[in-house]
């Protein structure tokens, strides 16, 4: 099993208190590209940068944005979606045309003229379960399940029958641009306290001002003391849509696990209500997203793929905290920490569509492995299919957000008898090409692709 593992990162800890720094971020939604001349970047329609009341200033700072602005944004591109001519695929496979995208994006570049939405949203795709070859026809095919397109009141572009979103071009584009780079250091995001700003924290909560008899003002001062945070992204361009996706669903996982959110998912309470009295002193649990793979089952003639077995699971383990600083997984197991993350991980289908960027996590890791495999098994060459245009980010410029630089310590916790525990969490790391090369043969895969290849349209880019 290949695992897409997280970076953990440092927390403070000192005589039973834990500290979470709560990092807040969304993911943007954008509708519909333009591709003008090659100096012109592309624009998404409604311009909007925010999704789930948050958005990021010039300064790289998250803000929170005006509820009335969403429900603007919201409403747009319900208006752009009302001709979008998308259906459901039922219980059978969308099959998208690579060589289709290909052509709809060299016409938006030579013209000047929008991409339509349905090229915008991958032809309703909610996910791609398999990947076929036609060296005959010079085409790659996507295929999975998909639906018709929907707006929810935060403007996100969901599935009308499951409530998942539905893939992105954008993002498609984004792992095909970073597969060759992720070989060594996968793609990441991490967010981190400034190493002196922890120092800091500990001399005051080993003081007379840290007081569990005024909690707000304590938790409040924890934040002061802590200050903003850094986030870190690699593999991916800070300034992507993609890159916003890993940085908020950390930023979910740590919103529910401090009770700042609800989960929405019956018993998956907070991890700090299910904190016992008696928690260990000197520990700090932290936690983090890891996704796996079954082996991507393949045909003899290496030109049908089939991707299976994805799970994402919630991950924990104990820093020690000490006179020397925070030693990474030195402390025992915390039975409670585990159990959480194991309930978590069992909800995580009913979490993604609580929470849809969840769901938006899984189908960035997706359109990675993807991309990845495109790459490592030379499927564009075997294909006689071109997709540079796709790859150039000359002829494609994508749209631009405002890269997140850092973001404020939030504090919160429940008081478990004399003392004040919080939590901590975060990071965001896989390594697709672990996946992408991890292949097993399969008698059954090939006539999948030759039934995909039979039910192909005369006219159409897509279908099911």
């Amino acid at each position: 099993m290949n695992r897409l593992r997280t970076p953990r990162l440092p927390a403070a800890h000192r005589a039973g208190r834990r500290l979470l720094p709560d990092l807040l971020l969304a993911a943007a939604v954008p509708l519909m590209m333009v591709i003008a001349a090659p100096a012109a970047r592309a624009q998404f329609f409604g311009g909007n940068q925010a999704v789930g009341g948050i958005s990021i200033d010039a300064a790289g700072i998250v803000r929170t944005v005006d509820p009335g602005a969403l429900a603007e944004m919201a409403a747009a591109r319900r208006t752009a979606l009302a001709d979008v001519g998308l259906a459901g695929s039922g219980d059978g496979l969308r099959k998208v045309s690579l060589a289709g995208i290909v052509r709809a994006v060299e016409a938006a570049s030579s013209g000047g003229a929008p991409l339509p939405p349905d090229v915008v949203l991958l032809g309703g795709l909610e996910r791609i379960t398999h990947v076929f070859v036609d060296p005959d026809a010079h085409e790659i095919i996507l295929a999975g399940p998909a639906g018709a397109a929907r707006v929810d009141a935060g403007g996100n572009v969901l599935g009308a029958t499951s409530g998942r979103p539905l893939m992105q071009l954008e993002d498609l584009i984004v792992a095909l641009r970073a597969a060759d780079g992720a070989r060594d250091g996968g793609i990441l995001c991490s967010i981190d306290p400034v190493p002196e700003r922890i120092t800091a924290l500990r001399r005051f909560l080993a003081g007379r001002e840290a007081s569990a008899a005024d909690p707000t003002g304590t938790l409040r001062k924890m934040e002061e003391v802590l200050g903003p945070q850094t986030i870190r992204l690699g593999g991916v361009p800070a300034d992507s849509r993609f890159a916003r996706v890993l940085v908020a669903a950390d930023y979910r996982l740590k919103r529910i696990g401090m009770g700042l959110d609800e989960s929405g998912v019956p018993r998956l309470p907070s991890y700090l209500a299910t904190v016992p009295a008696n928690a260990p002193v000197g520990t700090l649990p932290r936690f983090w997203l890891e996704a796996s793979y079954d082996p991507i089952a393949r045909d003899a003639d290496e030109l049908a793929y089939r991707l299976s077995g994805r799970t994402i699971r919630c991950l924990t383990e104990n820093d020690a905290v000490g006179q020397e600083g925070i030693q990474r997984g030195a402390a025992p197991a915390d039975k409670v920490a585990q159990k959480w993350c194991d309930t978590f991980s069992e909800k995580y289908d009913e979490l993604s569509v609580k929470h849809p960027v969840f769901a938006e996590l899984a189908n960035c890791v997706d359109l990675a492995v993807v991309a990845t495999l495109i790459e490592a098994q030379d499927l564009d060459g075997r294909a006689g299919l071109d997709l540079s245009i796709l790859k150039d980010a000359e002829r494609v410029r994508l749209p631009v957000y405002e890269a997140p630089t850092s973001v404020p310590t939030v504090a919160t916790g429940v008081k478990k008898a004399n003392a004040w525990v919080v939590s901590a969490s975060g990071g965001i790391q896989f390594q697709p090409w672990g996946v992408a090369t991890t292949l097993d043969e399969s008698d059954d895969v090939a006539p999948e692709r030759t039934a995909a290849l039979d039910s192909r349209t005369a006219t159409g880019w897509w279908w099911d």
